[in-house]
């Protein structure tokens, strides 16, 4: 899978652009504030629906204007396929080839991306919810049916929690509250067991990847940390009617706790997935270099993760991350990755390529917004 070319329109700091990319590497340079984040932005949105810098779609949208539109032309093997998003303040509409698509959930995937950004640390050192939003947009790019088993489990919460904290004002209805229960169970249970065979193959990948990246120094291992009584997502195996089942009953008994505290206690929304080195949690053991190698790796497993998924090795964006390394580090890396995925990577000097893969790139350099192609 690669892009073959990509169009801004009123994109942060883009009034029109368009650009061709190589289907190996492509590199834009620049001085910060320039806009090439942007273009990566740009790319992941049109991938997963969702920016990995802000929750608000309106602050994509060119500062005076009302509207952004962002196109890309995707080539998977013969079939090339021409994706178009379109904001107006908070809203977005979606096309493919120019049909409407009357959900995200029908269009999210059609390009599949791997972004290893700078922030990727706060990944391992950071708060569950950013480690649970990983999975769900990872899994959301090659299961349609886990962002929809997902979103229903969200909207199913959502409805909960509201009458929880009625309780907490002295008013609600327990009878009512039960009706949300087998819904939220049946949904929860899709999430995790679709988390779990996720998972399971990522451990294995993430640890063969350290390993590499390490030298073999120290062992990586992953642990889901499930918040349903019991459950250990890398020895149990439940069928999906048993999952459910035991998910609605610890609802159940936890009634009287959830209305005292207002929200739903249990669940995939409460889950956090923990990184160990040589049996040591890492949020209080590892060093930052260990830490951002940990990030790595799972950036990298991601990609033969998805191609396995999926038949497809996704495109893979770096966002100044080179800036670490030496020459010699950076050469491997991106010579690694760009042999067999479509690379696009962000730097404010250029790397020190060789001749030989200087013509196997696109070089691009950019200054206030616009996009100009080297050689």
């Amino acid at each position: 899978m690669h892009i073959e070319r990509l169009t801004l329109q009123q994109f942060r700091n883009y009034t029109s652009q368009e650009i061709s990319f190589h289907p190996r590497l492509n590199v834009l340079t620049g001085e910060n504030a320039q806009g090439k984040t942007n273009v990566l932005e740009a790319v992941y949105y049109l991938a997963v629906g969702k920016s990995h810098r802000t929750n608000k779609d309106a602050d994509l949208i060119q500062h005076g204007q009302t509207a952004a539109k962002l196109q890309a032309v995707v080539r998977t093997g013969a079939r090339e396929q021409r994706l178009v998003l379109q904001l107006r303040g908070s809203n977005k509409t979606a096309r493919i080839n120019g049909v409407a698509q009357s959900k995200m959930t029908d269009f999210i995937g059609r390009l599949q991306v791997v972004l290893f950004a700078p922030e990727d640390l706060s990944l391992v050192k950071g708060a569950p919810s950013l480690r649970r939003r990983f999975i769900d947009i990872e899994l959301g790019q090659s299961q349609p049916a886990y962002l929809y088993h997902l979103s229903q489990y969200t909207r199913t919460l959502q409805q909960r929690n509201a009458l929880l904290k009625q309780f907490t004002h002295g008013s609600g209805d327990t009878d009512y509250l039960s009706v949300f229960d087998l819904p939220l169970a049946e949904h929860g249970a899709q999430v995790w067991l679709r988390r779990q065979h996720f998972l399971l193959r990522l451990a294995e990948l993430v640890g063969e990847t350290y390993a590499t990246l390490s030298s073999s120094r120290e062992r990586l291992t992953l642990n889901y940390e499930c918040s349903l009584p019991g459950m250990d997502f890398f020895k149990n195996s439940l069928s999906l009617p048993a999952l459910s089942e035991s998910f609605q009953n610890v609802l159940s008994q936890k009634y009287s706790f959830d209305c005292r505290q207002g929200h739903t206690s249990i669940g995939p929304h409460r889950d956090d997935l923990l990184f160990f080195l040589d049996g040591q949690d890492v949020q209080g053991y590892a060093s930052q270099g260990q830490q951002r190698t940990i990030a790595l790796a799972l950036r990298l497993a991601e990609i033969d993760l998805l191609q396995e998924e999926t038949g497809e090795y996704p495109v893979l964006l770096l966002d100044d991350v080179l800036s670490e390394l030496d020459n010699l580090r950076q050469q491997n890396l991106v010579l690694a990755m760009s042999e067999k995925v479509q690379t696009i990577l962000t730097t404010a000097s250029p790397i020190q390529l060789p001749k030989a893969m200087t013509q196997q790139a696109r070089l691009f350099e950019i200054r206030s917004g616009i996009i100009h192609e080297e050689g």
